[in-house]
């Protein structure tokens, strides 16, 4: 077994028992002790890293199959979710991101193997598909915090004031932070797809077609809701209908065409 393989193994270890930790917390409804979180946390996230770096890396080049580039993105979404916890109590989507996060890590490791790779990457397109990764990544965390927002909403709404509403902190304080994190986002992605025209060569070509068109609605989605929320006063209901939807379409730009290209067309 390889280091990365056994890498992948420890950190799936660590990450399950993170999430079992914090969902008892959270079904205690006590505070969370930092402490042991961290402990268990950061040695996951740093062996996730060194795991999906390795599992993409080769003498011929980096492999961006579905399982591989979704194990780096997962990578990232909790690197994002650790530096966001040093000021928003973020910690309870540990409880969503982590087990997922296993599973990624077992696919990547042990599922279908994609065979082609990527070479000579220029800076620019290091460039394009960073950001595009890191965009991806926290809006991704932006996602899972607008479906908490919504559901909190909902009970509020319905006057019920036990379960999800005791464990997450006041829903002003988590419309914020879903608005701090949809503009982290929209940068990234106003960066990778900026990057994207000026590097790539023709980025409406057939192949990639899809995938800008795909990324200038969620850019659109992501901006209207931000305009809305400034000009308009959004809350609640319609910034997570506009969060979700922004990030079904980057989710449809990459993973749903490699999904059809690898797993339905078996061909990279």
């Amino acid at each position: 077994m390889s280091s990365a393989s056994v890498a992948a193994l420890i950190a799936t270890v660590l990450y399950v028992a993170v999430s079992i930790l914090q969902a008892r917390h959270a079904a205690r409804r006590s505070e969370a002790s930092m402490a042991p979180i961290y402990a268990l946390a950061i040695p996951a996230v740093v062996l996730h890293g060194y795991a999906a770096i390795a599992m993409m890396s080769g003498e011929s080049g980096f492999s961006f199959s579905l399982f591989r580039a979704g194990s780096l993105i997962f990578w990232m979404v909790n690197l994002s979710l650790l530096v966001s916890l040093l000021w928003r109590p973020l910690q309870n989507l540990m409880v969503v991101l982590f087990p997922l996060s296993a599973l990624a890590l077992l696919l990547s490791n042990f599922g279908p193997a994609d065979g082609s790779r990527l070479t000579d990457l220029s800076g620019g397109m290091l460039t394009h598909i960073s950001t595009s990764m890191l965009a991806y990544a926290v809006l991704a965390i932006a996602a899972c915090q607008a479906a908490a927002v919504a559901m909190q909403d909902h009970q509020l709404r319905n006057r019920q004031t036990r379960g999800l509403v005791q464990l997450l902190p006041p829903l002003q304080l988590m419309e914020s932070m879903l608005f701090e994190i949809v503009w982290v986002g929209l940068l990234l992605l106003t960066v990778s797809i900026g990057s994207g025209f000026l590097f790539i060569e023709d980025i409406f070509a057939q192949h990639l077609v899809h995938k800008t068109v795909l990324s200038l609605c969620a850019w659109l989605l992501f901006a209207t809701l931000l305009w809305g929320r400034h000009q308009l006063g959004w809350r609640s209901q319609m910034a997570a209908r506009f969060t979700l939807g922004g990030f079904v379409a980057l989710a449809l730009a990459y993973a749903g065409s490699k999904f059809v290209l690898e797993l339905i067309l078996e061909r990279a």
